[in-house]
Parts: structure tokens; sequence; C-alpha cells
């Protein structure tokens, strides 16, 4: 998968999965990964799926309807990415915290739907629920914050919400910030990233 790798000046700190929104790419979150944690690691990734020219992490069939068959394939593909590139740059696979916006978001819930260590956190801005009807692994140890606009015309509150209960519901910490915003990334939700970030991993 095209990419970026950059070595931080912390070994001990999470690395950082980046994954971007619809139609964005791998250099979109750096600067929001630069203020959430300058010491960190970053792996910022480039969905391998197109839709009208725009990169995406997996293939929808209309505005929030997923293609789940295709989501399930990325999200492993995703998942053995990650695998690799731990191996490859020689870092802790058991110490990667993604960055997800929208698509993004989706595919890094995904992921922890899917597999019980593929993240040890996760930052979803503007998240929804990737697939329904799935037996979530054990995520007691996964720490989950979550950024959603009451506002939001791709995704309801409701989708939020129902995120929330069930990664909750699988073992997960999970914080969730409501602005009376829309789809758009905000300044304040990064701030609040930034402090469940060091409350979570820099203590």
């Amino acid at each position: 998968m095209k990419h970026i790798y950059e070595a931080g000046s912390d070994p001990a700190a999470p690395v950082l999965l980046l994954l971007h929104g619809t139609g964005g790419t791998e250099r979109d979150l750096l600067g929001i990964a630069q203020y959430i944690d300058s010491s960190a690691s970053i792996l910022s990734v480039r969905g391998n799926v197109l839709e009208n020219g725009m990169p995406r992490f997996f293939r929808r069939i209309a505005e929030g309807v997923f293609d789940i068959e295709d989501l399930k394939f990325r999200t492993a593909e995703l998942n053995e990415f990650i695998d690799q590139a731990a191996e490859q740059y020689g870092f802790d696979r058991k110490r990667v915290v993604a960055i997800g916006y929208s698509n993004g978001a989706n595919i890094a819930a995904s992921l922890l739907f899917h597999y019980q260590d593929a993240l040890m956190g996760a930052s979803l801005h503007h998240p929804m629920v990737p697939l329904r009807d799935i037996a979530l692994p054990d995520l007691n140890s996964a720490q989950v914050f979550m950024a959603a606009g009451k506002n939001d015309p791709i995704c309801p509150p409701q989708e939020s919400e129902e995120l929330r209960e069930l990664l909750e519901g699988a073992g997960a910490s999970v914080e969730l910030l409501w602005e009376n915003s829309g789809h758009q990334l905000t300044r304040s939700e990064v701030e609040a990233a930034k402090k469940w970030y060091e409350a979570s991993f820099k203590q």
C-alpha cells in the first residue's frame, strides 16, 4: 500500500497509523499527528480503492451504504500491511494507535471489529458502524476516542451512539465527544483527541 513512514524520537511512544477520509492522501493527517504527539513514529497509508478518482479504504454502494465484502477484504489487507510494515520498519506491532477521519475512521473501527490485537487504541473522527451482526473480539485493552457532530449529514448521531455501545460491549474504553458541527474535522476535536491520547498513552 502507498504510505509514508517516519520514525519518531521516542521509541516508547505508540506508532500513529493515519487513515484519511474520502479523496484524501497519506499526507492529509500528518499535521494532526505532529500536533498530537511530535515524538511518535508515523505510518500514514493511502487507501487502495478509487471512487471517481478519489482514494478510499473500501468500496461503498452509495453514501452511507458500505460494500461489506470489500470492507472485510480491505480490512484484512490493511491488517496484513501493518504486520508487514512492523517487520520492515522495526516497530512494535502491539503498540499501534490509529487516527482516522470519516472513511479512515470507518476502516479503523473495522480493524477493531475484526482483530483483537490490531490496534491498542484509535482516535475515530466522524465514524460510522462499519458492519453489524458480527461478534467483536475482546477489546478490554483498547482505548478509543470518538468525535461526532450533532449536525453531521453523513454520519447520523445514532451511528456514533451505536458504535460506542458496540465497542464498550466488547470491553473497550470509549470517550465520545459531541460537537455542534457537521462532518468536518474541527480544531477543537483534535485538541480533545490530544488530551485523550496523552491521558491514555503518555502517563
